[in-house]
């Protein structure tokens, strides 16, 4: 009877330890290139994901983001990426899931939170096939000093109109540089000038999806319009601003020197901790009092499973939550600045950050004109972009020429363009 019971009593034992080992055993990783991310994966959204999931345990690992897209190819081709994939927008994860190396999770139930907006950056052209779940998003519109602001009497401008008789005020008053943006890296010229005002005109989707279908030109007006604005900046951008770098635009604005900033929300973190001046935000100004409004809500960040992870049940569980709101709500507040994609309300605990992304409560969302499809070929229509606003700003080439060269680019090799 002893012997039996022991035998019993080691059977059990056996049976349990298997069956715990089984369920804690599951260790899903992350590849990406967010690597000041770490202590928020590590401290915050990990262990919020371990506790509701027990049996499952991530790790998140990194790589350096120059090299992110190179050293992630090199692992799926030898087998040794993780089963999570962090997924850049557009054309690079596009060709990860075109090689067979992102698994399609167009059925993942979470999908239904999201926007055909914000799938667009990680689906086939046809729309047929979503491969990453949407993350977040950066929103694009302008930064100011609110004690400039009230010193010189300003309010928040509405209109195209009301900006400049802002900047004219601010320049009048001679106390601040109106605003602080240069044009020698020139990506800032297109990203935060030209793909910031640019929407009002093209009327963000329908010019964006009418380019890519052909039915409507760089030449047109609602196109070439947003660089006749972005010419009457250059009186207002401060001495020297051909010279002028990316990190001197931040340090002019967040030293108190200037009095707006046309930004991209990214920023908002590293402000908080540089500047000593209270500071608000509003979108790009309608070109005319009633004008519907429109705003660059870019699609930054997804994740994507690895077509040949061994845990890919427990892999689509972390993105089905990823796709919640308590996802949303965690990752909105952890990174101030990149925005939640979901369709569930998140409630900001930045004002700054509450600040944008109430912008999506009363203007339509959008993204870069240049970055599906349309810059796939030679000319790039995106850099090509950065080069032409960054001329029109400093004067060396006209709206008009800026537009005509790259329509010319794309009708190039585009073929709806032709």
């Amino acid at each position: 009877m002893t012997t039996k019971l022991g035998r019993l009593l080691l059977a059990t034992t056996i049976l349990c330890t298997g069956g715990v080992a089984s369920a804690q055993d599951v260790t899903l990783t992350i590849e990406s290139w967010r690597n000041d991310d770490l202590s928020i994966w590590q401290d915050q959204i990990i262990p919020a994901f371990e506790a509701g999931h027990p049996g499952i345990k991530v790790q998140f690992t990194p790589s350096a983001p120059a090299e992110y897209n190179a050293a992630l190819n090199s692992k799926l081709d030898a087998g040794t990426a993780g089963d999570l994939i962090t997924c850049r927008p557009f054309d690079a994860s596009l060709a990860l899931y075109d090689g067979g190396k992102l698994a399609d999770l167009s059925g993942l139930a979470a999908m239904a939170n999201f926007s055909d907006v914000a799938k667009s950056a990680w689906q086939t052209d046809d729309g047929a096939h979503t491969f990453c779940v949407p993350m977040a998003s950066v929103i694009h519109g302008f930064i100011y000093n609110k004690d400039a602001f009230a010193a010189l009497g300003i309010e928040v401008p509405a209109t195209e109109a009301d900006f400049f008789a802002a900047l004219d005020k601010i320049k009048a008053d001679g106390t601040y540089i109106p605003m602080a943006m240069g044009t020698n890296d020139q990506w800032e010229a297109a990203t935060m000038g030209y793909q910031n005002i640019g929407p009002n005109y093209w009327k963000g989707e329908e010019g964006r999806l009418a380019l890519i279908k052909g039915t409507q030109k760089l030449t047109d007006e609602p196109w070439v319009a947003p660089f006749r604005t972005l010419a009457k900046w250059k009186d207002y951008l401060g001495d020297g601003f051909e010279a002028q770098t990316y990190p001197d635009s931040q340090n002019l604005f967040t030293l108190g020197r200037a009095a707006i900033y046309p930004a991209g929300s990214w920023e908002i973190s590293g402000f908080n901790t540089q500047a000593d001046f209270e500071m608000g935000a509003f979108p790009p100004p309608v070109v005319n009092a009633g004008d519907p409004c429109f705003i660059s809500d870019h699609t930054d960040i997804a994740i994507g499973l690895n077509a040949a992870s061994p845990n890919a049940d427990a892999a689509k569980a972390f993105l089905e939550w990823v796709g919640s709101a308590e996802f949303a709500s965690l990752y909105a507040n952890a990174l101030p600045g990149f925005f939640s994609l979901s369709s569930a309300p998140v409630e900001m605990q930045d004002p700054l950050a509450q600040e944008f992304v109430s912008w999506r409560g009363k203007c339509s969302s959008t993204i870069r004109s240049t970055y599906q499809i349309l810059s796939r070929g030679t000319p790039n229509l995106e850099n090509e972009t950065w080069n032409a606003s960054a001329n029109v700003i400093r004067g060396t080439e006209t709206p008009e020429a800026a537009a005509a060269r790259l329509q010319e680019g794309l009708a190039s090799w585009y073929e709806p363009q032709k």
